[in-house]
């Protein structure tokens, strides 16, 4: 007999299309979220509106701007990080827990979501690109059949889609990315465990480098940004 799938509440469909519209870049940081505007366009009621930006706040995608008004929050580089230093300890695990599991099905849908990656990349689909990416590591996680890995991320990979999402605009997701992924891969399914697990840390650690040092580059003032390439350009007048 098979289990009862209930369906979704409207607050929970209101809920998924305001942080969709978050995660993809539709509604960017600092734009102001209105109930009764958000309710006219979605064609509700505001009741399931108040309780879906309830939620959106109290999970850090909203934030007060004064009075009643709020806005989507800033991307919080701090916050993806410490995201990150999480990832970097549980998920090789995961690919150590995954790796017995690994039979050629599992295999095909694991290259088929590199692949997807590999043309959204090509096609420089960048919210393609960072789904993809997304996927493939919760690919991971569910084949791991540690239920608690995937629950314990879960609700950071909206935050990781959205800060992807933005990041990848600057920072750029190379075909090195998807080349680690299909190493992970490889190696699970050849029984090289403690490599894929080693290259998975790898992975995620020098993923959140790169993101802290666009991040870096980015908050420089003009000013700086000048100082310091006069700065490179006499020492380089040096050598």
């Amino acid at each position: 007999m098979r289990s009862l799938q209930p369906q979704k509440t409207l607050m929970d469909q209101v809920y998924e299309t305001i942080l969709d519209a978050i995660c993809d870049g539709t509604l960017k940081p600092g734009d102001r979220v209105a109930q009764d505007d958000v309710a006219s366009r979605l064609k509700v009621s505001r009741q399931p509106v108040t309780h879906a930006l309830a939620v959106l706040k109290s999970q850090g995608f909203l934030e007060s701007a004064g009075g009643q008004r709020l806005t989507v929050s800033t991307i919080d580089p701090a916050t993806f990080e410490a995201i990150y230093q999480l990832r970097s300890a549980i998920e090789p695990l995961a690919v150590r827990l995954a790796s017995p599991r690994l039979d050629p099905s599992a295999f095909r849908r694991g290259c088929a979501i590199i692949d997807r990656g590999r043309k959204m990349l090509l096609a420089g689909d960048h919210a393609g690109v960072a789904k993809a990416d997304v996927d493939f590591h919760i690919f991971i996680h569910r084949l791991s059949g540690n239920a608690l890995i995937e629950e314990t991320i879960r609700l950071h990979w909206w935050h990781l889609r959205r800060a992807l999402a933005h990041f990848t605009l600057h920072v750029g997701m190379s075909d090195i990315v998807w080349d680690e992924h299909q190493h992970i891969l490889d190696g699970m399914m050849h029984g090289d465990v403690d490599a894929a697990a080693e290259t998975m840390r790898r992975h995620l650690v020098g993923a959140a480098e790169r993101v802290k040092k666009n991040n870096s580059s980015k908050t420089l003032t003009p000013v700086r940004r000048m100082a310091q390439k006069k700065k490179r350009a006499s020492l380089k007048n040096e050598q």
